[in-house]
C-alpha cells in the first residue's frame, strides 16, 4: 500500500526594514497556506522581491506580525536586505535614461 504525502502547505513572512525608525526589521506579514500564498501574490503585483529561505521562514513565521527579529536572525536577515537593495539598485539603474 503506497501512501501519498500530503503536500507542504506553504509558508511566507514579510520583513519591512526602516533605518530611520526602526531598530531593527520587523516582520510586517506573515502566514500558511492560502495565507502564505496571498502574501506571495502581493509582493509578486506590488514588484516586492521575493527570497526563497525555507529554514529563515520556518522562524519568522513564528514571529507576531510587528514583532523585531531577534539579534540572532540578524546576519540572515541582512543577506536578504542586501540582495533587496541589490536589486532596487538595479533596476533603479536600468529604468534611469542614459545622459
Amino acid at each position: 500500500m503506497k501512501h501519498k504525502k500530503e503536500p507542504v502547505p506553504a509558508l511566507a513572512a514579510a520583513i519591512k526594514y526602516d533605518s530611520v525608525g526602526d531598530s531593527a526589521p520587523k516582520v510586517t506579514a506573515s502566514g500558511r497556506g492560502i495565507i502564505a500564498e496571498k502574501i506571495i501574490a502581493i509582493a509578486e503585483e506590488n514588484g516586492i522581491p521575493i527570497k526563497n529561505d525555507p529554514d529563515l521562514v520556518q522562524i519568522l513565521s513564528k514571529l507576531s506580525v510587528g514583532a523585531e527579529i531577534p539579534v540572532e536572525l540578524y546576519r540572515a536577515v541582512a543577506e536578504i536586505l542586501a540582495f533587496v537593495y541589490s536589486l532596487n539598485e538595479s533596476r533603479r539603474s536600468q529604468n534611469t535614461p542614459a545622459s
